[in-house]
């Protein structure tokens, strides 16, 4: 087997979803999304056990998948999966000083994500999750 794009190219592979993570959210630029994408990440990682963060992570592009398990306590239990309330306030607490994440930050990364992964295998895999799992990761109308 050659070596896979995703494998020989992460760097091209991960600017392209920041610049649609950055687009989907209406901010001016990748480093003002880089927070959110985060947030976004670990604030659903959070509510998730360690297998099925393991399983969730298989589905990721490299790059994405390093943020989701970067700096990752995983000793403590999964949280409620709550409300969207409950999620955009985890996505904001990550470097509050430097967060721009807008109300739909959630939404914006997922339709963003969507656009980066293999679409039969990231529904797969929502499937062997918590029901609230897809709601997490809805995108926003076309």
């Amino acid at each position: 087997m050659t070596l896979p794009f995703e494998y020989q190219n992460p760097t091209l592979l991960f600017e392209r979803f920041m610049v649609d993570a950055r687009d989907c959210a209406g901010l001016p630029t990748t480093n003002m999304a880089w927070n959110m994408v985060v947030g976004v990440l670990h604030a659903f990682r959070r509510r998730l056990t360690v297998p099925q963060a393991l399983a969730f992570a298989g589905v990721l592009p490299p790059v994405v998948r390093a943020l989701f398990i970067e700096d990752w306590p995983i000793d403590q239990a999964p949280v409620a999966f709550g409300e969207p309330d409950d999620w955009l306030r985890d996505v904001r607490a990550v470097r509050t000083e430097h967060n721009f994440s807008p109300a739909d930050a959630v939404e914006s990364v997922a339709t963003a994500l969507r656009r980066h992964v293999d679409a039969v295998a990231f529904a797969k895999v929502l499937t062997q999750l918590p029901p609230e799992a897809g709601r997490y990761w809805q995108t926003r109308p076309r």
